[in-house]
């Protein structure tokens, strides 16, 4: 939904709900897709939101559309809402979602909530969402969906377009018919466009291809996204260690995923880690202080460089004037190119000769923008104050600087890959932390040594 569109919506919805008008306002959620009213209750307050849910309750929404609503809501969100309700509420909404989305959202409840949904569920449903709750958090097994079409070898191509007619829309993946033995072991993969185009007396067998993309039950979801990306899939099979077909992973999960991780990694590179804007004050100060504390101290180290130069900031207070913007540009060059790596390291691109290229094309680019960001600077400081050898100074520290600037935006975050550590969550206020020392260091050390 366009920013327009959505404000026009949240100041008509907002009016409603204050003057009571609902049946206005059920006229117009009844029109809208189920993805808008998903974003119209993420932008409304909490008794707002409750106001809109307690709506479709009472008008007896379709099931299917309020699930898809819910499943459409951000996680947070919707656990609060559902909380809110009575069990017998719940599980039927729970229900009607894919097994991936219902698992998902089970596994935010409190543990005792949990248990008594799990229990009031149908009994095959809770199983097998029990089943995919055994796997790691942001594996293929967490984020799979278990309804999915899978006929055996021997079935005729007649029979699987009846199985698929019947199946209708129980079934998550019209996209592809998966091919298995008796043994429920993956064989091959059939389109939807096969199926069409062959003699319906042909078997599954004939015309199945069998080399099929699948992944691991355990796989990190982030290289599962990065397999469907890179073979142009709608979906990918998910095998366990026997390679028994248990379950499938959609492209509309993919596309989540990339949202999700990306946004991850934006936050982790500000130093702000499992972040919303929807969390309280209280755990929103929580997020950030330990943080803020981290960068007083390594700011606090540039702190302890100016005071070891103070006698020479004393007898030339231009430096004094000058010297925060050498560590202030390369603070930006180091975290450009650690934008870059970081960038790199999570598409999986980043092999050890590609890094070698990386950093040699990495260090030319910081020599040249050095020299002509130095050569401009020397005379512009020149010029202003009257002395070229500040000039000189102030731009053989900026080359100085933008040159290591870019060393350690290039190294660290490889650093911190192979330490296993996660590049993305230190790599900014560890490259900040060194251009800002090393920035003051050469430009106040290379002053004292020519100027004392």
């Amino acid at each position: 939904m366009k920013q327009a569109a959505l404000e026009k919506l949240l100041r008509f919805t907002k009016q409603f709900i204050k003057l009571r008008t609902l049946g206005h306002l059920w006229n117009a959620l009844e029109k809208l897709h189920y993805a808008d009213i998903a974003t119209l209750v993420e932008h409304l307050t909490p008794q707002e939101q409750m106001v809109v849910l307690k709506l479709m309750i009472d008008r007896k929404l379709e099931l299917s559309k309020f699930a898809e609503i819910i499943s459409e809501i951000r996680p947070e969100i919707a656990i609060e809402l559902l909380s809110k309700l009575e069990i017998n509420q719940i599980v039927p909404i729970l229900e009607e979602l894919s097994s991936d989305d219902a698992a998902s959202l089970i596994s935010l409840f409190p543990e005792e909530l949990r248990d008594e949904i799990l229990k009031k569920m149908n009994k095959a449903e809770s199983e097998g969402i029990q089943e995919q709750l055994a796997y790691p958090e942001e594996s293929a097994g967490r984020i799979m969906s278990t309804d999915f079409l899978a006929l055996s070898e021997s079935t005729s191509i007649g029979d699987a377009i009846t199985a698929i007619q019947l199946a209708g829309e129980d079934v998550d993946v019209p996209f592809y018919l998966y091919v298995i033995d008796e043994e429920q072991r993956l064989k091959g993969v059939v389109s939807l466009k096969q199926l069409i185009l062959v003699r319906q007396k042909l078997t599954l067998k004939d015309i199945m291809n069998p080399d099929v993309y699948k992944v691991d039950t355990f796989l990190d979801q982030e290289e599962v996204a990065a397999i469907v990306a890179n073979y142009n899939l709608l979906a990918i099979p998910v095998v366990d260690e026997l390679d028994k077909l248990v379950g499938v992973v959609t492209v509309d999960d993919v596309i989540d995923i990339i949202h999700d991780e990306a946004t991850e990694d934006i936050l982790k590179l500000a130093g702000v880690q499992d972040y919303s804007v929807d969390l309280s004050a209280g755990k929103s100060l929580k997020k950030r202080m330990p943080w803020l504390f981290m960068s007083l101290f390594t700011t606090s180290l540039s702190a302890i460089v100016v005071n070891i130069f103070k006698g020479t900031i004393e007898q030339f207070i231009v430096l004094a004037v000058l010297m925060h913007i050498v560590p202030a540009i390369g603070g930006v060059v180091g975290n450009q190119t650690v934008a870059i790596m970081v960038r790199e390291i999570v598409l999986g691109t980043l092999e050890l000769k590609r890094s070698r290229k990386i950093l040699f094309k990495e260090l030319l680019v910081s020599i040249g923008s050095g020299v002509g960001i130095g050569i401009v600077s020397s005379v512009v400081t020149g010029l202003l104050f009257k002395n070229w050898i500040i000039g000189i100074i102030f731009g053989s520290a900026l080359l100085f600087n933008l040159f290591m600037a870019t060393l350690v935006g290039t190294v660290i975050p490889l650093v911190l890959k192979r330490l296993k550590f996660d590049p993305a969550l230190a790599s900014g206020m560890l490259v900040t932390m060194l251009t800002d020392v090393m920035g003051l260091l050469g430009f106040l050390g290379l002053a004292t040594i020519i100027m004392m």
